[in-house]
């Protein structure tokens, strides 16, 4: 029972990372209904940039993880403006492609710069353990966590609070009437693409100083599972992409704890199709009827 608690405990630092990812997931495809797969690209493009920012530079963890959130936010703007931004108007399936196409150039790019060996990143920070009763947290878990929330805070703030976060809310409802209003509507998806990408910097980096790893595939897997968490919380809806990320966290390391770690992947995907099931719209989500 004391490895389940901790397992749990692990899980919820776990789950922050994937809901980071998550909100990425689901402000694209709240605001033009797409699924971005090149999202666990950026994530791994934000450790590899904070790994080069600590290492070359000889920054602290907090100054390279704000730089490679500003790197990721403008790379973010860039792969919508080549790569979405031309097919806006063509079908769904089309952006679709574009979008897995997009994630493999940037593998393969990463790849050829870099080789596909594992790294280690470095430990910008000293690593310490705390013990509370039969528990044991670190202090990078509790960093983990820590900003991870102040990062969902802050984007609910700004999302709830700020012009930008008004038009975007505008525009995820009607794009044209919010053109007829006099929102720019370019500006705004390149922003909500900006958000997304520097949350998956910041994920990346997070993730780089807890295993102490990173490649240029690492952003496949945890891309797959922040999607599956953005569905399971409710496409389109922030709150319940972040519910879903720690839901998803919670459940990978509860299989652990079980003794099924071969099959935390699989039990992670049938939660997927049980939710899709019982409830397609998500737990936060609400079925709306689409006039035909």
């Amino acid at each position: 029972m004391e490895m389940f608690i901790q397992q749990l405990i692990n899980g919820l630092f776990l789950g922050s990372i994937y809901a980071l990812l998550a909100l990425g997931y689901t402000m694209v495809y709240g605001i033009i209904k797409l699924i971005n797969f090149a999202h666990g690209e950026v994530y791994m493009l934000g450790a590899f940039m904070g790994y080069f920012f600590i290492n070359n530079f000889k920054l602290g963890f907090f100054p390279a993880l704000i730089l490679s959130m500003a790197c990721a936010a403008v790379i973010g703007v860039v792969i919508e403006f080549l790569a979405y931004r031309p097919l806006r108007k063509s079908t769904r399936i089309a952006a679709l492609i574009t979008a897995i196409g997009v994630s493999f150039l940037l593998q393969n790019v990463m790849i050829q710069m870099v080789k596909s060996d594992p790294r280690a990143f470095p430990q910008a920070i000293k690593l310490q353990t705390y013990k509370f009763g039969f528990i044991e947290v670190s202090n990078i878990q509790l960093i983990i966590l820590f900003v991870s929330l102040f990062l969902m805070i802050l984007l609910q703030v700004i999302v709830k609070k700020s012009k930008m976060g008004k038009a975007m809310r505008a525009v995820s409802v009607d794009a044209d009437a919010a053109q007829l209003m006099g929102i720019n509507v370019n500006r705004t998806i390149s922003f909500t693409f900006a958000l997304g990408s520097a949350l998956a910097a910041a994920a990346g980096m997070l993730i780089g100083l807890y295993y102490n790893s990173i490649d240029p595939m690492m952003g496949v897997v945890p891309g797959l599972k922040s999607f599956v968490a953005a569905v399971v919380g409710g496409i389109g809806i922030i709150p319940g992409a972040a519910i879903g990320g720690f839901v998803i966290g919670l459940l990978e390391t509860a299989a652990v704890a079980l003794g099924f770690s071969d099959y935390k992947d699989a039990v992670v995907y049938a939660l997927l199709i049980v939710i899709l099931l019982i409830r397609p719209a998500g737990i936060l989500g609400k079925n709306i009827k689409e006039k035909v």
